[in-house]
């Protein structure tokens, strides 16, 4: 018998839960709320089995429901994709009292929270997050987005769901791979947040690096939880990144330039753990952190399996990159760093030659072929 499932509710102007556990289909009907008529299910290829299971049941409770398949990861989150979605709603004449349902990755969560939010200026999502990359980060938040060939998630809106379902047992099928890159989302909660995330990943760090099936339950739960919890928190008071919503993005304004000169190759877990200990470095060079605490840095990244590294052959690509990142104002870069563990402060207008020596910490010799894909 199941646990009863876990839920946190995420506060603001448009408060919603997110729900973890096991069988959570039952919940979906309360998220979308009596008015809701018609529904589309919104998933990659890859789950459509998945997707048709949860449109049978949306119909068995008297909803119209159709679907959507869209591409994988992110070839999903392209402006020919979302105007794709937009004509599958137009034709199926949904209107503002109709809903969307995201089934997937986080890829998929932002393209359909992007295109909810735009579709007649707004209409309802609920996210049903199949990767724990999706459960502790994209799903949650508010934040949807599509890629440009400038950059990543440059074109968004934010834009809360309705709820998130956040069912476990879609981590038993996922690859290895992508379960412990989405860890390093976890670990960004412990690093900068919750001490008690950190002694729970290094007490079970063989077990996390072999997969969901491989983890105690509880352990897992309480992982997912407690990285929710902190952002829930986090966005509950700053919605639109106004001030303190922008240490959510610790490691990722190197991360996500590591994403963008690959052409979304890296997974985003792996590129944002290189990213981490880039801003680690960087704080330390700057007289802010500790030896010891880059240390904790690379010792619970590595224990996991994730990179602390990238080809050192990159710097202007990534430089040009971090530019044209979200937090840049003007020509001013600015980095979430930590002062110690749990205490996260911004770094403004670095120094370049701090940012090259940061850089040199993390860089290593330019293999032929780049960093292999499953990372």
């Amino acid at each position: 018998m199941s646990a009863a499932p876990v839920r946190v509710t995420v506060k603001g102007d448009a408060p919603y839960d997110v729900v973890i556990g096991r069988h959570l289909l039952g919940e979906l009907p309360d998220m979308l709320g009596k008015s809701v008529r018609k529904v589309l299910v919104l998933h990659p290829s890859a789950l459509a089995t998945t997707a048709d299971a949860i449109r049978e049941d949306l119909v068995e409770q008297g909803y119209e429901a159709i679907q959507a398949e869209v591409p994988d990861a992110e070839e999903s989150k392209t402006a020919q994709v979302a105007a794709f979605c937009w004509q599958v709603l137009g034709q199926a004449d949904f209107t503002r009292s109709d809903a969307i349902v995201a089934v997937g990755g986080g890829a998929t969560t932002d393209l359909g929270g992007f295109v909810a939010a735009t579709w007649l200026r707004g209409i309802q999502v609920v996210h049903v997050p199949t990767t724990i990359l999706a459960m502790v980060d994209a799903a949650v938040g508010g934040k949807t987005g599509i890629n440009t060939a400038e950059g990543k998630n440059l074109v968004g809106a934010f834009y809360p769901p309705a709820g998130v379902l956040c069912d476990i047992a879609a981590l038993e099928t996922l690859p290895r791979w992508d379960f412990v890159a989405g860890l390093g989302e976890i670990v960004k909660c412990g690093l900068v947040a919750d001490a008690r995330v950190l002694e729970l990943i290094e007490a079970n760090a063989a077990a996390l690096s072999q997969g969901a099936t491989s983890v105690d339950e509880e352990v897992l739960v309480e992982l997912i939880q407690r990285a929710v919890q902190w952002k829930a928190d986090v966005v509950g008071e700053d919605l639109k990144e106004s001030g303190l919503r922008e240490i959510l993005n610790y490691g990722h304004t190197f991360g996500h330039a590591i994403e963008h000169v690959e052409r979304y190759q890296w997974r985003h877990g792996a590129a944002v753990s290189v990213g981490m200990v880039f801003a680690a470095e960087l704080a330390r060079l700057a007289g802010k952190l500790s030896d010891e605490d880059v240390a904790r840095h690379r010792s619970v990244l590595s224990s996991l399996g994730l990179p602390l590294t990238y080809r050192g052959d990159r710097w202007d690509a990534l430089l040009g990159a971090m530019r044209r990142d979200k937090k840049t104002r003007g020509d001013l870069l600015r980095f979430v760093v930590l002062d110690s563990l749990g205490h996260p402060t911004r770094l403004e207008g670095p120094d370049p030659t701090l940012l090259a020596a940061a850089y040199a910490e993390v860089s290593e010799d330019a293999p032929a072929g780049g960093r292999p894909v499953l990372l």
